[in-house]
């Protein structure tokens, strides 16, 4: 279960309930960040991802 089923569209930055856009057709993501837990399994991919598409 998801925290919630509000979803935003990358291209037309439009919020939606499906996994595609009604309008434009994109790919939409959840808007709201990942909870913040120190035992964090997956912080070392998350800062390699942002490491690799800063530069």
């Amino acid at each position: 279960m998801t925290k919630t089923l509000l979803r935003r569209c990358s291209p037309c930055r439009r919020y939606t309930l499906g996994e595609t856009c009604p309008v434009c057709g994109g790919a939409t993501f959840m808007p709201i960040p990942a909870k913040y837990s120190p035992s964090d399994k997956y912080g070392e991919y998350r800062r390699r991802l942002k490491k690799e598409m800063s530069g």
